[in-house]
């Protein structure tokens, strides 16, 4: 098995930066590529900056300064020139697949035989952007949670054509890679579907949200009470303002994608739509289900709407959770919870269902008529509790 020594991070934007921090922290020379000088000067100075607070406080390998970090980091624009030597490249540019298949095409044509090119893609077919591609064996996805030194999950996914060593190499490199914020968990992704792991499971559940909020907008409801309906009291953010600060946008794209590659079930709501045909789409544009014109909003949750079954969330996700075991994505409950506890700082849906899989059926096949979505219907493995042995 090749033994990675230099890695090309493709895009050094918010998520590129805190990867190539670990990938540096973990010993490995990191070159930096990216069209905008803009964007690679604050890659560089948002390392440098981090390693020297991480020295201060003592957090560095021992023996290893911020200067000997930033030694191993280089810069280079052309990335034909960037991979001749690289055993590694980690591709976090935006969510295009032209782009993507573009880009991998040019690594594979122009580095060494047994470089592996890795996509951090959220939610695109790994088979799809490996597609025309020359060694498509080589090509893998590992995706990071942003930001990349705190948040201790990465998914590695195999696709279509994935070969086994491609997919050992990755995970072997994932796990040695440090996490500021508690133990790196690494999870494999056994098959190339929407989403993956954490992503996938919790999608469904905005159908549910989507039917609150545009139910709310119907009965001139305030967003104040329907975000203390859907916010945990000990997250840092409340459910709406967070909507807010990821955009509107993002989150009517993603839902196209899963209802063009899932199911029609998945087509955005009507609030959700005109947020995103008015371009109130949050933070980035100043407004969206609050006002951000003044920095963050503070919403108060001292009142409630009293429209959330909270329970629905969960049996929502725990058959979504069951419906990647059926696909062969993984083969344990238990993957699906640590790997949302890891990306996501909650608890994943599984081991509670293991529990209450007859209660969550009841609720689904209810609650799958009451909102006219038939894709929540409860699957054949939560109805059966036959996943409770798939540990």
């Amino acid at each position: 098995m090749t033994k990675v020594k230099n890695i090309v991070m493709l895009g050094f934007g918010d998520m590129g930066k805190g990867i190539a921090q670990v990938c540096l922290m973990a010993g490995y020379n990191v070159t930096a590529v990216d069209v905008s000088d803009e964007i690679i000067e604050k890659g560089l100075e948002y390392n440098k900056t981090g390693f020297e607070k991480l020295e201060a406080k003592g957090k560095l390998p021992e023996d290893v300064s911020a200067t000997d970090l930033m030694a191993r980091l280089s810069v280079n624009k052309d990335l034909s020139k960037a991979v001749k030597n690289a055993d590694l490249v980690i591709e976090a540019v935006v969510e295009k697949l032209d782009l993507k298949q573009k880009l991998c095409n040019t690594v594979i044509d122009n580095s060494p035989d047994h470089c592996i090119f890795a996509s951090n893609t959220s939610s695109m077919s790994i088979t799809e952007i490996a597609q025309g591609c020359k060694k498509p064996q080589n090509v893998i996805g590992i995706h990071f949670f942003n930001p990349a030194p705190l948040m201790r999950l990465i998914e590695v996914i195999k696709g279509d054509r994935s070969s086994n060593e491609a997919m050992d190499i990755g995970v072997e490199l994932s796990e040695s890679l440090p996490c500021l914020r508690g133990e790196r968990f690494v999870a494999r992704v056994l098959k190339d579907r929407p989403g993956f792991i954490v992503n996938r499971v919790l999608s469904p559940s905005r159908m549910y949200s989507n039917y609150i909020v545009d139910l709310a907008y119907e009965k001139g409801i305030p967003w104040e009470q329907v975000d203390a309906d859907l916010s945990d009291p000990n997250a840092p953010m409340t459910s709406l303002t967070l909507s807010d600060f990821v955009g509107r946008d993002i989150a009517y794209h993603t839902q196209l994608y899963y209802a063009e590659k899932l199911s029609p079930d998945y087509k955005p709501g009507k609030v959700l739509t005109m947020q995103n045909n008015e371009g109130t789409l949050g933070k980035k544009t100043g407004q969206g289900f609050y006002d951000w014109s003044k920095g963050r909003p503070q919403p108060d949750l001292s009142k409630k709407a009293g429209l959330v079954n909270r329970l629905v969330f969960a049996a929502i996700n725990a058959n979504e959770g069951c419906r990647i075991l059926e696909e062969g994505v993984v083969n344990s409950w238990k993957v699906i919870d640590e790997a949302i506890l890891a990306g996501m700082n909650f608890p994943g849906p599984m081991k509670y269902a293991t529990e209450h899989y007859e209660e969550l059926s009841d609720l689904l096949e209810e609650y799958s008529e009451k909102l006219e979505k038939p894709y929540l219907k409860p699957c054949e493995l939560l109805k059966t509790g036959k996943f409770v042995d798939m540990v």
